[in-house]
């Protein structure tokens, strides 16, 4: 392809595709593994503590959780 070819102005990368945003499923899937995988690191680094701990900081989340639930 020649310069002589080309329309002047146009656009070279019309046809490539846009990029498709990513899904809120797949979004959250990946938050939760990614938490899963930091407290399975926190349990091989810090023992039985790296376990349980975690757990007990979660419990003001639950409890919240369980309230919003439970008003509908």
């Amino acid at each position: 392809m020649t310069m002589s070819t080309l329309t002047p102005g146009a656009d070279l990368k019309s046809t490539t595709k846009p990029k498709a945003p990513r899904s809120t499923e797949k979004t959250v899937l990946l938050a939760v593994l990614l938490f899963l995988a930091l407290w399975v690191a926190a349990v091989v680094t810090f023992g039985l503590p790296g376990l349980y701990l975690p757990a007990l900081a979660l419990v003001p989340v639950m409890w919240g959780l369980l309230v919003v639930i439970s008003r509908g």
